[in-house]
């Protein structure tokens, strides 16, 4: 395991919101419009705390996407201002708690906070550990010709090249696979 589990499936959940942007899915479609979308990924990413449902909250979900998908374009150095803009940003405090099946973990904002807020400072507390375990070598965008879709290796040896949101690596290998069909004398 190269990070501890909360800390991976907060980055799981926020490779997912990134990739939810337009422009980083094959398709160009922007997957985070509707509230039943808002409502399913908070549901799978078990994200606690207040929820108010309305269009605020899909537009700040949906606004902090960019902000967040800097720290794919950053090193590591230039990540850690990004980070504690966010914590500071959402007036972070840590503290340790234990709900459902979780056992105890670091929150860093209150329940009551808005959800994009709690999402915000969940994924600035993730980076801080990976900035932390000196991992950011893990934090990338995918290789694939075609895709600028965003994710974390979680691999053991580092050396996952593709995002998981559309097929990339199985399309790169085909691609790979005609040209050098191609090139072959028949």
């Amino acid at each position: 395991m190269v990070f501890i589990r909360d800390t991976e499936l907060v980055l799981r959940a926020t490779v997912e919101l990134v990739n939810t942007l337009p422009h980083t899915e094959a398709s160009g479609v922007d997957s985070l419009t509707t509230m039943a979308e808002l409502d399913d990924f908070a549901e799978r990413h078990t994200y606690t705390g207040s929820r108010v449902r309305d269009d605020r909250e899909l537009a700040a979900v949906r606004g902090i996407r960019p902000r967040i998908q800097r720290l794919w374009n950053v090193d590591r150095d230039a990540a850690v201002p990004l980070v504690n803009a966010m914590l500071r940003d959402g007036r972070a405090l840590p503290q340790l708690v234990r709900h459902d099946e979780f056992d105890w973990h670091i929150h860093a904002s209150e329940a009551s906070d808005h959800l994009a807020q709690r999402m915000l400072v969940e994924t600035a507390m993730a980076f801080v550990d990976v900035i932390r375990a000196d991992e950011y070598g893990r934090i990338r965008v995918c290789d694939a010709d075609d895709c600028d879709g965003v994710y974390v290796d979680f691999s053991k040896n580092g050396s996952k090249r593709y995002c998981d949101s559309g097929n990339c690596g199985n399309r790169m290998n085909v691609n790979a696979y005609r040209r050098r069909k191609a090139e072959t004398p028949a």
